[in-house]
């Protein structure tokens, strides 16, 4: 899934823990965050901080790949 907003990432994310059966204070729990953190997460808030988020992503079996504007991957094609 392309994913190039907070509110983009906080549907996938959303998406992933409704079809996987679990509450938002289940997730908060598994993760280690407040509730809060994870309805606001869901929500978009663009200042959700990073390394939280990366857990939240992780717990669901979710992962981030990050590609240029024009669809090829960073880093690993690179000399």
């Amino acid at each position: 899934m392309k994913t190039q907003t907070p509110t983009q990432l906080g549907a996938a994310i959303r998406s992933r823990r409704k079809q996987l059966k679990i509450t938002q204070k289940e997730l908060a729990m598994a993760c280690g965050t407040g509730l809060r953190f994870i309805v606001d997460l869901e929500k978009g808030k663009p200042t959700c901080q990073v390394g939280k988020t990366l857990q939240v992503l992780q717990s669901l079996g979710l992962a981030i790949e990050i590609t240029t504007m024009g669809g090829h991957e960073t880093g690993s094609d690179r000399p």
